[in-house]
């Protein structure tokens, strides 16, 4: 009976940092040196290549993943990149994050690109997804991808003077932000490995 009752107890939500709370410092400073250098040695096809790359794979991914278990919130080790309060995601929260993301993403670019700064500031805590992520997210997800490519490819020079702040990276131009595109992305593609695995 003991047994019987201990089991029926609901797990209690794991007690994580809150949205925009940031990375631990000596992460967020070797981050910042290697995007740096990443940003030094910027490749326009390179970094389109990347996104491309990234979402394939998501892709893959996908197709392994039954909708039902796609739904379910997943508590994960923190990968580099990623903060505390991402960690109990579902594969669905994960793709409606990149929508989110991938939407700024192209309306930071296009307006960069049109010597434009964007409205408002870039803010972690505002892009967090939807708990209540579905299926219906995925075809979100895949558009908002094509829409970053789009924006890409309608704008060939990112060199650009205007820039607009990244909470974690400061100032970039276009170029700065087209590549972050395709290293976000890469984050959470790890993210949805890293919940598939414990699924499993």
């Amino acid at each position: 009976m003991l047994f019987d009752r201990m089991r029926t107890v609901p797990s209690q939500p794991p007690v994580l940092a809150p949205p925009g709370a940031g990375l631990p410092a000596p992460e967020l400073w070797i981050g910042r040196t290697l995007f740096a250098f990443s940003r030094w040695s910027y490749n326009r096809d390179a970094a389109t290549v990347t996104f491309l790359r990234e979402q394939g794979l998501i892709e893959a991914l996908i197709a392994k993943c039954h909708a039902a278990s796609a739904g379910q919130r997943v508590l994960i080790p923190r990968l580099r990149g990623l903060e505390d309060s991402s960690r109990h995601w579902s594969v669905w929260m994960t793709l409606d994050h990149l929508r989110i993301t991938n939407e700024a993403f192209r309306g930071v670019l296009d307006c960069l690109a049109k010597n434009i700064t964007p409205s408002g500031a870039a803010s972690i805590a505002s892009v967090k997804p939807s708990p209540d992520a579905s299926l219906e997210v995925l075809e979100e997800y895949r558009r908002s991808c094509s829409d970053v490519l789009v924006v890409i490819a309608e704008n060939p020079n990112f060199e650009t003077k205007v820039k607009f702040a990244h909470p974690w990276f400061g100032p970039l131009d276009a170029e700065g932000w087209h590549l972050l595109a395709g290293l976000h992305m890469s984050i959470h593609r790890k993210q949805i490995e890293a919940i598939l695995e414990r699924l499993a």
